[in-house]
């Protein structure tokens, strides 16, 4: 528990360690300024592709958002202050912007999609400069940041961490604290890097981002599987756990170790750059990011407590299999994500789809290069899951679940103070492996 206070509070320290580009946006005094200044060069871009110049056009619409939308912090105020689903509406109107100019368009779609951008830039910028800055507001701006940021990761480690102990294996979770701080250590590294990237291509660091995001659902979704094999398992080392030890392999603890790692690196070093946006917007009440950073993260503390603790009143088997369940939403979520990033980093096409809006916390956007690899994972889940149930039907002979054998065991041993534990014991291990 020691440790992850102290991962918890170094992430508090770090964040605003590096104000790299704290004063980025110094020049200009409202963000309608940036919007003039991006408009001139979306301008540009129209002139390029009219020329017939289509690749420096689509490179025009990129420094537009790069050097202009990302670097200035745009993106990370409007994600702050209005929400994630508007961030995404507007990047994913770059990338339709550039699809229009790379398909050769007509001219007038091409202006038409340009003009759209213009729109839902400025019609931020109007809504962000007509807030008026107050102690409350960049309070909650940066409450919100630190939650948000922070709950996927103190979700996953809080559930590994909980798993371990629960199953009787808490001298293993040392390896998923390790894990967790060697990461925050790596996201402070990977937020110097993508700032000294910045500069030169944008681009990098979306790559980065989505690639960092796809391994972690591979991670993610190996464990979750083997949570499930493991839940029945569980139940039965639960039963004798602190009598007979059981025990985890070693790549399995490496597995949850290095699955924790990849939550808190993806989340840590996003944190850090979005605190460097709030840096640069905020003038007078910097004292409230600092105040927000904090309580923020006695909230994170807290829910990590509620995983910690509370699940050791819940039985073994739904622990395992709510576990698990939650790790699959989060692999189907972060394959959203990761692809979007590919997306803006141009490393991926987009194919828009009408009727659907984004759904920024479960990662759902309106594109086919997003929603069909989280469509082809869910059927993976849900025919993971189907094999699994089969399996322990077929052990048990499609007996009742033996967790609620167990149930009924521990009952019988309650009422029978005078039974011998070691023989008790012994006669369970004995009917496990009869057939």
């Amino acid at each position: 528990m020691r440790k992850a206070l102290v991962a918890i509070a170094l992430m508090v320290a770090l964040a605003v360690m590096f104000p790299a580009h704290a004063r980025a946006a110094s020049e200009f005094e409202t963000w309608n300024d940036v919007v003039d200044e991006m408009e001139s060069v979306i301008d540009e871009a129209y002139q390029m592709y009219l020329s017939g110049d289509a690749k420096d056009a689509k490179d025009q619409v990129d420094v537009a958002y790069y050097s202009y939308y990302e670097k200035l912090g745009f993106e990370k105020t409007v994600m702050a202050h209005i929400s994630g689903d508007r961030a995404a509406k507007v990047e994913y109107q770059f990338s339709y912007a550039k699809k229009a100019i790379n398909d050769a368009a007509p001219d007038s779609e091409v202006r038409a999609s340009l003009d759209e951008l213009v729109s839902l830039l400025r019609e931020d910028a109007n809504q962000l400069d007509g807030k008026e800055e107050s102690a409350v507001s960049v309070f909650l701006a940066s409450l919100l940041i630190i939650v948000r940021e922070g709950f996927e990761a103190i979700l996953i480690v809080g559930a590994i961490i909980a798993y371990l102990v629960k199953s009787g294996n808490k001298q293993r979770t040392g390896a998923v604290y390790l894990g967790s701080l060697i990461a925050l250590a790596a996201s402070v590294l990977m937020a110097f890097i993508l700032n000294s990237l910045a500069g030169a291509s944008g681009a990098n660091q979306e790559i980065t981002e989505g690639v960092t995001m796809l391994v972690a659902v591979v991670v993610l979704f190996y464990v979750s599987n083997w949570m499930v094999s493991k839940a029945e398992a569980a139940a039965w080392s639960g039963y004798i756990e602190g009598k007979v030890q059981s025990s985890i392999t070693k790549g399995s603890v490496f597995a949850l170790a290095f699955a924790a790692f990849l939550a808190v690196f993806r989340e840590g070093a996003e944190t850090i750059l979005f605190y460097q946006a709030l840096l640069s917007g905020t003038q007078t009440y910097v004292e409230m990011i600092w105040t927000g950073l904090g309580v923020g993260c006695v909230v994170l503390v807290v829910v990590y407590l509620l995983i910690r603790f509370m699940s050791i009143k819940i039985p073994l088997k739904p622990f395992f299999m709510g576990t698990s369940i939650l790790m699959f939403i989060m692999a189907i979520a972060f394959v959203g994500t990761g692809i979007k990033e590919l997306q803006e980093g141009n490393a991926v096409g987009v194919t828009p789809i009408s009727g659907i809006s984004s759904i920024d916390i479960l990662g759902v956007y309106p594109t086919v290069e997003t929603l069909l690899p989280q469509a082809i994972l869910l059927a993976l889940t849900i025919v993971t899951l189907i094999i699994q149930i089969r399996k322990w039907k077929k052990a048990r002979g499609g007996t009742a679940p033996v967790a609620a054998g167990v149930s009924t065991q521990i009952e019988a041993e309650e009422v029978d103070a005078t039974s011998d534990p070691a023989s008790d014991r012994e006669a369970l291990v004995n009917k496990e492996s009869e057939p």
